[in-house]
């Protein structure tokens, strides 16, 4: 028994954070669109309903496939640090990390020209057409989220104090919108609204327009506002001024791209993701790493799987914290190797480790930041929290998940995110505020992901695709930062065991702190090992004695999993919801 019913049908299927979004995509589906149409008017859609999730100023990742190439490709929406962006600029303003906060922590935004050349290359739809429901949401009112009711009230003061501009959106009298009361966004419906009139002024054929669509972002009106909003200086929520970094130029020369996913074998599965400028081959390295281990599926959920998961999981994550990044010369079929995976599963042993070990390649020293270096170099050996940074703890945006599958066989596996909310004030002529993700780069120079002009910050938003023998199978994925590798992980490899996809998304879960985090002050928690108590008492205690600092949460607390994909015996399409946050699938006939 389940607490989602799984869903079957042979139309489409729509897997999305919440009810209005998840049917954004399925009557996109039912007018005779595609599964990339369908995504994209949930992505659009997303930035009105969860702004503090996903919005317009952020990013979006998406690795897809393409029945009619009958291949699967990465769609790179992640845009990359501005020219003015560098470790000198950020130390001279007094910084020791990227800021998380206000104005200078913003890539250049690189959801709408990702979603657009998606839209252009392999939708149906028109530019209105994917843009109709989250402009009819921006004027007539969206649902306020629990999360994003209390985000506004409890920060109200500090958003009337500092961001005018959030305040006039998100407040109404000085109050918080209450859960569920409808939030408006009138600046944002214009915004895509004066898009839609120009492109159509502009030319009547639909590829045309979607072409004017993104020269209108990145030279026009929008880019405009951005670099407007962005040169004066404003408050982060401290009170602090600071302008942002972004210009004209770095909107200009911005262009979305494709790219071949990074992929690993296991079986007769393949994994896809995005490559090692992103986090994510840190799930394939997992992979390899337990390629002699057998995992049961049966029993899962034992203290042998979980501590096998936890401390390849420590493995995997170093590497990724030594050598990923938009460098262009990340070692990763060394990585991926079975020669390194064994000589890297060999440190594994029945104590938890507390050690932080990147790996060792022959050429190529493991480049960390300094606070990490110092860790790295005497071995650690005790489980004491590290950081770096000084930024105030204030609440992260989480990303969104999107699977979609249409009866084309098209898959669609995205994750928007960027552009939250309480990370940056609105541009009040546009309605949305910028990113943060140039906090997931480092000022120390000589790094694969050091902070550098023109080169995208490691991400860590990097949704999966599983093929089987040779086949799509299934788009699955989730938010949740460093975390949504392992959580996927083990999704994959009960679905892989046999267990079905809803059965799978609803089984215990756990993740290991033991790794550097992406997020401003990066944080490191070496040893910890946060897990959901439903795996049973005497499993945690077991865990426990062989080293691991537990944090036991509550049942069916740890992400947000979404899946959609299709059987490769019945032919059927399914969806699966993860019971633990407001996901919902739709699937149609």
């Amino acid at each position: 028994m389940t607490d989602r019913p799984p869903l079957y049908g042979t139309f489409g299927v729509v897997s999305a954070p919440d009810s209005i979004t998840s049917s954004v995509g399925m009557a996109i589906l039912e007018k005779g669109g595609n599964a990339f149409d369908a995504a994209i008017a949930i992505g659009f859609t997303l930035q009105v309903g969860a702004p503090h999730h996903a919005g317009a100023g952020g990013e979006v990742v998406a690795t897809f496939f393409t029945k009619s190439e009958n291949a699967v490709r990465v769609l790179c929406g992640q845009g990359p640090a501005p020219a003015g962006a560098t470790p000198e600029a950020m130390v001279r303003l007094g910084f020791e990390s990227v800021p998380a906060i206000g104005l200078l922590g913003a890539a250049v935004p690189g959801a709408f020209d990702g979603w657009m050349l998606m839209l252009r290359d392999y939708g149906t739809k028109s530019l209105r057409e994917v843009l109709e429901p989250a402009i009819g949401y921006a004027s007539s009112g969206f649902p306020a989220a629990p999360r994003l009711a209390y985000l506004v009230d409890k920060f109200k003061h500090k958003l009337l104090n500092y961001w005018p501009t959030t305040a006039e959106v998100y407040l109404e009298q000085g109050n918080a919108p209450r859960p569920y009361s409808l939030v408006k966004n009138p600046a944002l419906a214009e915004t895509y609204s004066r898009i839609v009139r120009e492109a159509e002024a502009a030319s009547n054929d639909r590829d045309e327009q979607i072409e004017k669509a993104r020269e209108v972002w990145r030279q026009g009106f929008v880019a405009a506002a951005i670099t407007e909003f962005a040169a004066t200086p404003k408050p982060d929520l401290t009170g602090t001024l600071h302008a942002g970094l972004l210009s004209a130029d770095d909107l200009l020369a911005y262009r979305a791209t494709y790219e071949a996913p990074t992929t690993f074998d296991w079986g007769d599965w393949t994994l896809c993701k995005p490559g090692p400028w992103s986090q994510g081959p840190v799930m394939l390295q997992q992979l390899a790493l337990l390629a002699d281990h057998k995992m049961d599926a049966d029993n899962f959920d034992s203290a042998d799987s979980i501590h096998m998961l936890s401390e390849t999981a420590k493995l995997a994550y170093a590497d990724r914290d030594a050598y990923y990044g938009d460098n262009g010369v990340v070692p990763i079929d060394v990585l991926l190797s079975k020669e390194y995976a064994k000589q890297r599963a060999s440190l594994i042993t029945r104590r938890a480790s507390l050690d932080f070990i990147p790996g060792s390649i022959a050429g190529i020293e493991p480049a960390l930041p300094r606070f990490v270096s110092s860790l790295f170099e005497r071995g650690t050996g005790a489980a004491d929290d590290v950081a770096a940074g000084s930024e105030p703890k204030l609440p992260n945006g989480d990303t969104c998940y999107i699977a979609v599958v249409d009866k084309f066989g098209n898959f669609v596996s995205a994750s928007p995110s960027g552009g939250f909310l309480m990370r940056s004030p609105v541009i009040g002529a546009l309605g949305f505020p910028l990113g943060n993700r140039l906090q997931t780069a480092w000022l120390d120079h000589g790094l694969p992901n050091t902070l550098t002009p023109g080169r995208r910050p490691r991400t860590t938003i990097c949704p999966p695709l599983a093929m089987f023998q040779g086949e799509p199978f299934m788009a699955f994925g989730s938010p949740g930062g460093d975390r949504q590798d392992q959580w996927c992980l083990q999704f994959f490899l009960r679905v892989a065991g046999g267990i079905s996809p809803q059965q799978a998304i609803e089984m215990p879960r756990w993740h290991t702190e033991h790794l550097v985090s992406s997020f401003d002050p990066h944080e490191i928690h070496l040893g910890k090992l946060e897990i959901e108590s439903s795996v049973g008492e005497s499993v945690i205690e077991t865990l426990r004695s062989w080293g691991h600092d537990i944090e036991a949460r509550p049942p069916k607390s740890l992400g947000r999993l979404a899946a959609a994909g299709r059987d490769i015996k019945s032919g059927l399409l399914f969806g699966a919801a993860d019971p633990r946050g407001s996901v919902v699938q739709t699937c149609g006939r």
